[in-house]
């Protein structure tokens, strides 16, 4: 750990904001985030973001004197294996050298907890992107934001075939995800069951919803709901497509905000919900790097010599 970063503390709170009354933005982007940008109260948000050190995260900052000068945490996707970084701060303004040695530390914070690959979600195009590709992280998929407002009278329904994901039903919705994603997004994110189950991202409070034929899972809907802001991603195959949109808007028809994060590979729903009034929001990457995991040494035995006496 290089001199100027250490774990982060409760009163490291004070130097969320620059003497000048600056709230430095949080870069990392997770899902479960999508429209909380969107606030009036920049320091109240950041303020609620930050306080990842009393969550169980993983967090550094670098700090001189009183002045913060990065801070990173980073916390478990679907389980341990997978990590992703949900806050990244970088107040030095053209110092790279801080932000790199935080990347470095967390990653190396996350092999240590068992984990075997770091993600991030950064704003595509930007410094902090290409920053976080010297270091090692290798962008794999970009991502577009959604949004528009709710129409409360509006007529959208659930299709008959639609019925919550039940235990059983992981499996074939990896068999979905399989046959409906590139083979270059699915070898960052999981080419076995396994690993696509690590590599999960929360939306928040989630309800799962499959629509089933004849024993095959055809679409995979997931609904959240936070405060006024209602946020979904499916999976479908092309002709359940239209059905999984219509459900997913009218499971947030309580809410005022609709918020959905497309990928490059899902160019018939960005069309689908550009058809429906949605606007395009920001872009996003979406990087990956691999972390390195201790292995315990090999025992040393001494080495036992039989002689055979004719």
């Amino acid at each position: 750990m290089t001199p100027n970063a250490r774990t982060v503390l409760p009163t490291d709170l004070v130097a969320l904001v620059s003497y000048d009354g600056r709230v430095y933005a949080n870069q990392a982007m997770t899902r479960d985030r999508i429209g909380t940008q969107d606030s009036p109260h920049p320091l109240e948000t950041a303020l609620e973001q930050w306080f990842s050190f009393a969550t169980g995260r993983h967090t550094c900052v670098s700090v001189k004197g009183a002045t913060l000068r990065g801070l990173v945490s980073a916390r478990k996707r679907g389980n341990k294996q997978a990590w992703e970084i949900d806050c990244l701060i970088d107040a030095t303004e053209g110092d790279d050298s801080v932000l790199m040695s935080l990347l470095d530390q967390i990653t190396a914070a996350a092999g240590r907890s068992g984990a075997m690959k770091l993600f991030v979600r950064l704003p595509a195009g930007s410094e902090i992107e290409r920053e976080a590709s010297r270091c090692g992280f290798l962008p794999y998929v970009r991502e577009q934001a959604y949004r528009r407002a709710v129409e409360p009278d509006a007529a959208h329904a659930s299709p008959a075939e639609l019925r919550r994901r039940e235990k059983a039903d992981p499996y074939p919705v990896f068999r979905l995800y399989s046959s409906a994603v590139p083979p270059e997004v699915r070898r960052v994110e999981g080419m076995t069951f396994g690993e696509w189950v690590s590599a999960q991202e929360s939306l928040g409070r989630t309800t799962q919803y499959v629509i089933e034929d004849g024993g095959r899972i055809r679409g995979w809907l997931r609904v959240a709901g936070d405060g006024d802001l209602g946020r979904f991603d499916l999976l479908a195959e092309h002709d359940v497509l239209d059905d999984l949109v219509e459900a997913a808007l009218a499971k947030i028809a309580n809410r005022q905000w609709a918020y959905a994060l497309v990928p490059e590979y899902q160019p018939a729903l960005a069309s689908r919900l550009e058809a429906l009034g949605f606007e395009a929001g920001d872009e996003y990457a979406v990087l990956s790097r691999r972390t390195v995991r201790p292995v315990k040494a090999g025992a040393k035995v001494p080495a036992v010599v039989q002689t055979t006496f004719g």
